[in-house]
Formats: structure tokens, sequence, C-alpha cells
């Protein structure tokens, strides 16, 4: 199953595994934007969860210009990719997670090509992606992709032309 995913758009239909594997395999502070609720997963911090991805369902050209993903392997939905309209035309950020049991076996690779490959047919022509350098497994994977890291301190920024990218078969 390494590297073997695809990826479906988030929707009603898949929100609800994905917080499950959310609540049984991530911090809250990794999936989602910090919320006023009780600490861990609270019922407040459930629903939260549930209006910050439903907000984004109208995607790309959707008021908050955002299309998330269910990554799904093996039949399972596993963690989210997301891609965002940046203010430079044709351009998206991006980012993802995967549950714990999901890490380390190219996922994150396989889901971040697909995303790619999603970015390309709504015309973008780069994705950029914001991490650290202590987040091993996100460097890993945009460089498996072909991007260019530029880092400043503990921060690291990195860009993929979707020009360069040869097509995937």
């Amino acid at each position: 199953m390494t590297g073997a995913v695809r990826l479906e758009p988030l929707d009603e239909r898949n929100l609800e595994p994905l917080l499950s594997v959310a609540v049984a395999e991530a911090e809250s502070g990794d999936v989602m934007p910090p919320v006023e609720a009780p600490a861990g997963w609270s019922l407040a911090r459930r629903e939260a969860f549930r209006e910050f991805h439903r907000a984004n369902f109208a995607g790309l050209d959707g008021p908050t210009r955002t299309r998330m993903y269910a990554i799904v392997a093996g039949g399972e939905v596993v963690g989210m990719v997301r891609m965002s309209r940046c203010e430079e035309p044709g351009v998206v950020e991006t980012g993802m997670w995967l549950g714990r049991s999901a890490r380390g076996q190219g996922l994150g690779v396989g889901a971040l090509r697909e995303l790619l490959n999603e970015a390309a047919a709504a015309g973008m022509h780069a994705v950029v992606a914001d991490t650290t350098r202590d987040n091993i497994g996100a460097v890993q994977v945009l460089k498996k992709c072909g991007a260019k890291l530029l880092e400043n301190g503990d921060k690291v920024h990195a860009e993929i032309c979707l020009d360069a990218i040869p097509p995937a078969f």
C-alpha cells in the first residue's frame, strides 16, 4: 500500500471519518485553527472542526478560496490535504496532515503528488507550502515532490513549479 492514495473532495460523506481520524490520531492544533474550547477533543472542539471544514466545501472559487480533500488509503480516510488560492494568480498554498498510523509509509508523498495534479488541472502553475525545519516528515515529502526549499532560521518555504513536474501516469 505504500504511497497508494487517492483524494476525495471533502464533503459531508467523508467529514465524519476525517474527524474520527483526527480525534484518534492527531492533536487538534495540528489539524484545525485554535478555538476557545476545553482541552482535548471536547464536543465543542469537534463541532468547531466540522464547521471549519464545512466552510471550505465551496472550493477554490468559494468564500475561503480553499479546496480540501480527504486522503484515502486502503479504502480508509487517513488525513487531509488542501490547497488555497494565494494573492498571486495561478499559485496555491498547500497543507496536509496524516493520522499517526498513516505516517512513514509514503502516503504523504502520494497525496501531495495527487494534489499537484489537481492544482495543475485547476490551471495553477505553482504550489507553495510553509513549514518548520523540525517538521522532518513535511520537509522530506516536499523534497520528494520536487520542491525548491528556502530556509530562513527555523522556517522553511517550499515552492513547486507545476510546469517542471512530469505528468503522472
